[in-house]
């Protein structure tokens, strides 16, 4: 009988990583296991005295708790986690990008906005200032739907009503409005597109009119706004919003893709339902494939903050600037302040089911999580929902949670997500098509209806390299028009949750 596989990520490492179960009596990394150890999870191969720490990628993942000797089960039995200091040596690894030529660079086909942006689809979206106008909207996407008035345009993705539950009930100025305010414009003014109603109740705290004010918008034949207390009620303002889709339509399905440089993409940098083997296979694939765009002239955003912490000094050595890096630093602590004052720590992260994959704490966790990034210079930090501007490998600061890190990443400007998982996350988010990469080729069998790509061959021979080039392809392949499996399913309309900060009154 084979001895079951285990994996020794580097030379200084006190523990191994589960392929295979691992049973109690069985023989992995020469030594005997002294319990049973599930896949994703580690195995002691040297003893770890109480308080010593316990080192996975050559880095610290946490502190034994009590004597741990070799072949045992490393979990959250025996590992814990309390304050050590990081060496943050800002802008020590930065280099050179290596762009590739112009005439050299990948390409797809999108559709070029009048802003100068490139779409990868061609939605038309229904916008709420508030959650109470989010049934109206919903009732006008339906409405329109159901006209059957996009049977004459196949060239138009579809409808999409936007809503939220905030808009209203909070402070109308500080932290929490204006990151409402940059999320709502985000999307907007968003090139997967091709246009815009919003609509508002009339009495909410956010108002539609104070927000066209201050970013200049005005009125035009793809973007319009209304209110149901001006309009006249819901049904009135069902209509007025089939109405004014009705007018968009023609315009929008004229749109017609393009080629386009990769340097238009913006590619968003998302995990969710991680395991044991996430920083394994499908996160340092997808750093790969974001190095690849980012030589192609593209942008990639990492973000999640609270799933980055303790693997933040690896991010600040590739600042470009110190500047930059100390900007990184100074949101980590932005967090450590804001879950302290609400009563929680930022190892309340990984969830029961990261924990049931193999992930002891928020370091391992974070470790994992910032491979995403691959291994390119970091060009800027952005609050949350910001515009993203500089091109390159830029970080985002966003919660951990899912929808609300994606709903940041895309009213900041991304056109695509790359969404890895180990436990099988289901999930979309229109406007940007989202491709789910598999760690493991378990759940990728088990849900093949929602993931894309299975990265799980890393496990069995198949190189990070060329699993993060097939990505790279996928994402242009989808970029240009080709279905992602959370689209044909049919996610995306129930994601938008803007990150709400502050009291709600």
């Amino acid at each position: 009988m084979n001895a079951p596989r285990v994996i020794h990520l580097g030379p200084e490492d006190n523990v191994v990583v589960a392929v295979d179960v691992v049973s109690a009596g069985d023989v992995a990394h020469g030594l005997t296991a002294r319990q049973k150890v599930m896949k994703g999870h580690k195995m002691a191969v040297a003893p770890i005295r109480e308080g010593e720490p316990v080192l996975k990628f050559g880095q610290i993942i946490g502190f034994a708790k009590s004597h741990i000797a070799p072949g045992e089960w490393v979990h959250e039995h025996n590992v814990g986690l309390h304050e050590f200091d990081r060496d943050y040596r800002f802008a020590e690894d930065a280099r050179d990008d290596g762009l590739l030529p112009v005439a050299e660079r990948a390409t797809f086909e999108g559709f070029r906005r009048l802003s100068g942006r490139t779409g990868t689809r061609n939605y038309i979206g229904i916008l709420t200032s508030v959650n109470c106008s989010a049934s109206v909207a919903r009732f006008a996407a339906a409405e329109v739907e159901r006209s059957g008035a996009l049977a004459a345009y196949p060239g138009i993705d579809g409808i999409v009503a936007i809503v939220h539950g905030t808009g209203c009930g909070h402070a109308a100025y500080g932290e929490g409005f204006e990151v409402l305010r940059r999320t709502q414009w985000g999307y907007a003014s968003h090139p997967n597109f091709a246009g815009v109603v919003m609509v508002g109740l009339g009495c909410e705290v956010f108002q539609i009119g104070r927000m066209k004010s201050e970013y200049g918008l005005v009125e035009s034949d793809t973007f319009r706004t209304l209110t149901i207390q001006e309009t006249g009620g819901t049904k009135k303002t069902v209509a007025a919003i089939a109405a004014a889709i009705r007018d968009m339509l023609p315009r929008a399905a004229a749109a017609r893709r393009e080629t386009r440089p990769a340097s238009e993409l913006v590619l968003a940098l998302q995990c969710g339902g991680s395991d044991g083997y996430s920083a394994l296979t499908a996160n340092p694939a997808l750093g790969v494939a974001s190095d690849i765009l980012v030589r192609n002239g593209g942008t990639s955003i990492l973000s999640e903050t609270p799933e980055i912490y303790g693997a933040e000094h690896l991010l600040t050595r590739r600042a470009a600037t110190r500047e930059i890096g100390e900007k990184l630093v100074a949101r980590i602590r932005w967090w450590e302040e804001y879950t302290a004052k609400n009563g929680g720590e930022m190892n309340n992260n990984p969830s029961p089911g990261n924990k049931a994959g193999g992930l002891t704490t928020i370091l391992e966790k974070s470790l994992g999580a910032a491979a995403k990034g691959g291994r390119s210079t970091l060009r800027a930090v952005y609050e949350y929902a910001e515009p993203v501007t500089e091109r390159g490998f830029v970080y985002m600061d966003t919660p951990g949670y899912d929808p609300v890190a994606a709903t940041g990443q895309v009213a900041g400007g991304a056109n695509l997500i790359c969404f890895t998982t180990g436990r099988g996350s289901a999930f979309g988010a229109k406007p940007a098509p989202s491709l789910k990469l598999a760690t493991n080729s378990d759940i990728f069998r088990r849900m093949e209806d929602d993931m894309d790509i299975d990265c799980g061959g890393i496990l069995h021979g198949q190189s990070v390299e060329e699993t993060g080039r097939a990505i790279f392809d996928h994402v242009l392949a989808v970029a240009s028009g080709r279905h992602t499996k959370s689209e044909d399913l049919g996610y995306g309309d129930a994601e938008f949750v803007p990150w709400q900060i502050g009291a709600v009154m």
